[in-house]
């Protein structure tokens, strides 16, 4: 890995935290995995995937640009929700520029809400509308770009598709010279600082997502509980919780079959990240309190 040295930025080089926002669901993972060209955060098409904050590191050669991916903008009240919260409100605290990502053609309350947060940090701010190649009808996109300019003081509109790297690229073309002047904050060659303990439990529950029902999934969560490395294998053992004993069967399957689909497609993400061969044993706990339980919590990393 290269010292943090080896990026050594002339007078024009930038270096800063972008704040990615938004409501659930708009594509915040999608485009940060696209901008650092590598998958570090979880993605499925069911809205608060996403549980930590988590850093992208996207290193060119004008500035590096440090993103922080948070989780949806939302309301609760269990001990899980309020940490959920206090990610994106560290996110905030912490960014230089701040990215709301909407959906084309879409403004709900929860879009307006993340955009009050941005506007309260203080920070410069971007608007990127998300999903553009889904609208058919591109005559109805200008009136709402010109709508959406109006919500706000926003140093661009960018309309895109995070799928695409073309459009990614040109909106890291418009975030570096909104960033200080700063030298390089991490190697050239790290796209995250996240571990791989830490993408292991990601990719696990990112198969549970997957695999199960629309709302069995947000009452699970997945602790490691032991991470080695042994003759060029990844030896990985993790329970997954959840709060109900029919919760238990459903993720176990008829006779363990859904449970082994979800380890076996988390292995092979896991193969493919980390290039080696990767034993992945999992195992089921049902405890109907866990997400207010303050030991489970701080297994899992979350502060209670």
């Amino acid at each position: 890995m290269n010292d943090v040295t080896d990026v050594v930025p002339d007078e024009g080089y930038r270096s800063g935290y972008v704040a990615l926002l938004g409501r659930p669901n708009v594509g915040k993972s999608t485009l940060l995995n696209h901008l650092v060209g590598q998958k570090i955060s979880i993605t499925a098409p069911r809205p608060q995937t996403t549980r930590d904050q988590i850093l992208g590191i996207l290193t060119r050669p004008d500035g590096q640009l440090l993103f922080l991916d948070t989780p949806g903008v939302h309301s609760g009240y269990r001990s899980l929700n309020r940490h959920l919260l206090r990610a994106t409100r560290g996110a905030l605290e912490s960014a230089d520029l701040g990215v709301l990502v909407v959906e084309a053609l879409l403004w709900t309350h929860d879009d307006a809400e993340a955009l009050r947060w941005l506007q309260r940090a203080g920070i410069p701010l971007v608007v990127v509308v998300n999903k553009v190649d889904r609208v058919t009808a591109k005559e109805r996109l200008f009136p709402y770009l010109q709508t959406l300019a109006e919500r706000g003081e926003f140093a661009a509109v960018i309309p895109l598709s995070a799928r695409k790297a073309a459009d990614v690229e040109r909106l890291a073309d418009v975030l570096v010279p909104l960033l200080p002047p700063a030298p390089a904050s991490f190697p050239e060659d790290q796209v995250t600082d996240r571990n791989l303990r830490f993408m292991a439990a990601e990719i696990i529950r990112e198969q549970i997502f997957r695999q199960l029902g629309a709302e069995l999934p947000y009452d699970t969560a997945v602790a490691i509980e032991s991470y080695q490395v042994e003759y060029g294998q990844q030896r990985i053992e993790a329970t997954i919780y959840c709060r109900r004993p029919g919760q238990k069967a459903i993720i176990l399957g008829d006779g363990g079959s859904r449970l082994r689909v979800i380890g076996s497609r988390a292995r092979e993400t896991l193969q493919q990240l980390t290039e080696e061969r990767v034993w992945l044993g999992l195992w089921v706990k049902q405890k109907e309190q866990w997400s207010e339980d303050r030991n489970i919590l701080r297994e899992l990393g979350y502060d209670d």
